[in-house]
């Protein structure tokens, strides 16, 4: 198989399991929790690293921002061999209950998005594998962590998220809105693979406090930047269970 246009990536380079934020930088964080890494290729927004992590190979790749460049990185990944997608990420809470550096899990994301629609009905859910979820789950009690488990939003643009909208989402019982989940797991679904998420809370739309709104010089709160570490550390977890 050819090398992939975008991630420079060759069949038999990666794992069969990676973890995918959306920043590139995060990658450099995540192998930081790993007891070894080394990076493989690096190419527009896509960062690409093995790792291993108590004894387990693992692969992280970023996937940029939103479903688009997302969708490209689950393409390419799967092409040369991974089966496994675990999403860390951040996310902005639509429930007054949440608060910023809480951890959410999804079961499922609501598909505000275009890219997914690209591929099949938007009838169709965008929910993740059982077993990842599991993994996630199981992984933050392990580790003595309370996380939210519930739907969420992917929504494409960033500054167009009205206030109509997020009453609506809100009513919905949404828990939070990001902007790659749903592709995620509609391509992982639709190829007979497994893909989950967790995400740590940088605002909240419903309080008003937004990612951006209350620090200077820095895209995440403190605690939220905190906290996208232990998320990093039940996701590893986790893909030792898979």
């Amino acid at each position: 198989m050819a090398t992939q246009p975008h991630l420079l990536v060759d069949d038999g380079d990666l794992t069969d399991r990676v973890l995918i934020p959306g920043d590139p930088g995060r990658v450099d964080r995540i192998a930081s929790h790993c007891d070894e890494h080394e990076t493989i290729a690096e190419n527009r927004e896509y960062k690409v690293v093995n790792a291993t992590y108590e004894g387990q190979e693992l692969t992280i790749c970023s996937t940029g921002i939103g479903c688009p460049s997302a969708a490209i990185a689950v393409e390419e990944l799967a092409n040369v061999g991974v089966e496994n997608f675990i999403r860390v990420g951040t996310t902005g809470a639509l429930q007054s209950d949440i608060e910023i550096g809480d951890m959410i899990v999804a079961t499922g994301a609501a598909k505000n998005e275009g890219t997914s629609k690209r591929y099949e009905a938007v009838e169709y859910p965008a929910v993740p594998d059982y077993d990842v979820l599991s993994a996630l789950v199981d992984s933050a009690e392990a580790n003595d962590e309370e996380v939210h488990v519930g739907p969420i939003a992917s929504d494409d643009a960033y500054y167009a998220e009205s206030d109509e909208a997020v009453e609506d989402w809100e009513a919905a019982g949404l828990l939070s809105v990001e902007m790659e989940a749903a592709a995620v797991f509609s391509l992982a679904r639709r190829k007979g693979l497994r893909a989950g998420a967790i995400c740590t809370v940088d605002g909240n739309l419903v309080e008003g406090t937004q990612k951006g709104t209350d620090t200077e010089d820095d895209e995440l709160p403190d605690k939220a930047k905190n906290n996208v570490g232990r998320a990093i550390d039940i996701a590893l977890e986790a893909t030792t269970q898979l």
